[in-house]
C-alpha cells in the first residue's frame, strides 16, 4: 500500500529508483540485440552480480571491439552535464564516472584472472532518455553513449579481438564463479 501511494504521490522511494534503472537497463539491453541481429559475434551478459555485496554490472558486451561494461543511467527528461571528472543531474552531482571506472578494473581484473591472459575491458555510460546531455569535456578513460547509438558506437569501434577469443572470455564471463573475488 505504501508503494502504491508513493507511486501515485510520486515520491522518491528506493522501490522507484529500482524499478526506472530497471527499465532504463531493459532499453539498453534491446539496443545490443540489434548489434547482435547486425553482427552475431557479439556476447552480451547482463545484470552481472560481483563480488558478496549485492553489486552487479548492468551489461557486459564482449566483441570484435574488445570487452565494455556498460553502466545504464535513466534519468528521463534530466539535463545531464558531464567533463573528464564529474557527472551532474540536474545540478547535483553524482559517482557514476568513478563508479564506471570501479567495475570495469574490477571485470578486467576478474576476467583476466578467469581466462588466464589480460583481459582489457572499457567502461561505457549510457545516458537513457536525458533531456539534455552535455559533455563539456569528455572523460579519457572511459565514453558516454547515448542508449539510442549505444549499438552503432560499439560496432564502428577498432577490431581487437579475434573470434575465437571472444568465446573464450565469454565462456568464462558466464560462470558466476568468475565474478567472486
Amino acid at each position: 500500500m505504501r508503494t502504491f501511494l508513493a507511486r501515485l504521490a510520486g515520491a522518491r522511494t528506493d522501490e522507484r529508483a529500482w524499478r526506472i534503472g530497471a527499465v532504463g537497463e531493459g532499453k539498453v539491453a534491446a539496443q545490443l540485440e540489434k548489434l547482435r541481429a547486425h553482427d552475431p559475434r557479439w556476447r552480451f551478459l547482463h545484470a552481472v552480480p560481483v563480488g558478496q555485496r549485492g553489486s552487479d554490472i548492468d551489461h557486459v558486451a564482449i566483441g570484435p571491439a574488445g570487452v565494455f561494461t556498460l553502466n545504464a543511467k535513466h534519468h528521463p527528461g534530466a539535463r545531464i552535464w558531464i567533463t573528464d571528472e564529474e557527472f551532474f543531474v540536474n545540478g547535483r552531482w553524482r559517482p557514476y564516472i568513478r563508479n564506471s571506472r570501479h567495475e570495469a578494473a574490477r571485470a578486467s581484473r576478474l576476467l583476466s584472472r578467469a581466462c588466464g591472459f589480460q583481459v582489457r575491458v572499457r567502461a561505457l555510460i549510457v545516458p537513457v532518455r536525458p533531456g539534455a546531455l552535455t559533455v563539456k569535456r569528455p572523460p579519457v578513460d572511459l565514453d558516454v553513449v547515448r542508449r539510442q547509438r549505444v549499438a552503432r558506437w560499439l560496432a564502428h569501434q577498432p577490431h581487437a579481438l579475434p573470434t575465437a577469443i571472444i568465446e573464450e572470455i565469454f565462456a568464462h564471463a558466464r560462470r558466476s564463479t568468475t565474478w567472486q573475488p
